[in-house]
């Protein structure tokens, strides 16, 4: 099996253009962080108007990532067969789709479908993304063009809020998913007028090795270790975030007494940070030659903040300025991370590795709830948070363990 990379010595590659097809992969990354939020935002709305409970909501969101952790495992196979561009325009498409069935919704059975339907748009963007820049960005600029990816996605993260607050309060809820749709619509229009940028090469089998069955089988890649251990980094590296995003608020107003909405301004600080820190990582990972390394200190350096913030020690001031400084201690290994799934994914697999360790963030998102919410249940709100810190601890193992099968 052979695939054909579509880069180019970096002198032989405008900038122009390597920044073209950074900013638009970028784009299509933060629609998709966008679409984690279509549903939590109006959890409020849902729980006032069709009588939801707490575990009914969260079931929404569990149906959201077990659609997207599945599919975006599955999707990667397609990549490597079909390329990327296809998919990108289908996974925009369903996003269309999703937001016009939620402006329709009168009750859980159409939130369920939407659960669904958002999760199977969000499915293949990480296998997407990955494969258009590794094969279409110039490997000098790769640490670059992975530090743009994950700070669009912390972006898109940061303006589902101020979407829905401002146009849910002028237009109405109903009327904001609508809004969402034709937001959707215009990206989706904006990738076909640019599809040239997208255009990757495909995994091509030679039929001569397959009729003599010396073909190696499109499942090979995760006979690796080192696949897994990428994939036990993801899972539980997410785990961790997974609960700043889903219990942050309730932690900082029960152990400080901090009002509501100091509370969310600090989960906004923890992502917006997290964005500067993926920022400044990107230039330590296009000149460090130990990504793994990278990787293990920034998660480490994160889970003693959060840890710190769990001890309940700190004031409330303090608390909420130390979680901040978290997400971007932890953002700095995000584009570190990236190249280590790189040098982990055999030629020619790069749509399907990525989507499989990238579907470890789904079963994070989708698992941690459920364990870390027994706690939170409990009024264990300190070792929430220190268990959220241990978890992190344990990603740093995973991390060096990829750069022990790596060799770096």
């Amino acid at each position: 099996m052979t695939a054909a990379t579509l880069s180019a010595p970096a002198n032989s590659v405008p900038l122009q253009q390597d920044a073209t097809i950074i900013g638009l992969v970028g784009l299509a990354h933060a629609s998709s962080h966008f679409g984690h939020l279509l549903l939590p935002l109006l959890f409020p709305v849902f729980m006032k108007e069709f009588g939801l409970s707490y575990s009914e909501l969260g079931l929404l969101m569990t149906t959201f990532f077990v659609v997207s952790g599945v599919g975006q495992a599955s999707a990667g196979f397609v990549v490597d067969r079909l390329g990327a561009r296809p998919l990108l325009f289908v996974a925009l498409g369903i996003f269309i789709v999703a937001c016009v069935a939620a402006s329709l919704v009168t009750g859980y059975t159409g939130l369920m479908l939407v659960a669904a339907l958002a999760g199977l748009g969000n499915a293949t963007f990480h296998p997407v993304d990955f494969t258009i820049l590794n094969q279409r960005v110039s490997a000098p600029r790769l640490g670059y063009a992975f530090s743009a990816h994950g700070l669009t996605g912390n972006l898109g993260w940061a303006a589902a809020p101020v979407f829905f607050a401002g146009l849910g309060a002028a237009i109405g809820w109903r009327n904001a998913y609508v809004a969402a749709a034709l937001m959707y619509a215009g990206i989706l229009a904006l990738m076909v007028l640019q599809r040239d940028k997208f255009s990757t090469q495909v995994a091509i089998r030679d039929p001569q090795a397959i009729a003599k069955g010396h073909a190696e089988h499109d499942m090979a890649f995760m006979k690796l270790p080192v696949v897994w251990w990428c994939f036990g980094f993801f899972l539980l590296s997410t785990m961790t975030l997974a609960v700043v995003q889903s219990f942050s608020v309730s932690i900082l107003k029960a152990m400080h007494g901090i009002s509501f909405e100091a509370a969310t301004y600090t989960l906004t600080a923890y992502m917006l940070c997290g964005a500067m820190g993926m920022f400044v990582g990107g230039f330590i990972a296009a000149r460090s030659a130990h990504s793994d390394r990278v990787v293990a200190m920034s998660m480490a350096a994160g889970a003693v903040l959060l840890a710190l913030c769990g001890t309940g020690l700190l004031g409330a001031t303090a608390t909420m300025v130390v979680l901040a400084i978290t997400g971007f201690a932890v953002g700095i290994g995000g584009p570190s991370r990236d190249m280590m799934i790189k040098k982990a994914t055999p030629k020619g697999a790069t749509g399907r590795v990525y989507g499989l360790v990238y579907s470890g963030l789904d079963t994070g998102f989708a698992i941690s709830p459920i364990i870390f919410g027994v706690f939170m249940d409990r009024g264990w709100y300190g070792a929430t948070l220190l268990g959220a810190a241990l978890v992190l601890m344990l990603s740093v193992g995973a991390a060096l363990g990829v750069g022990l099968r790596t060799g770096r």
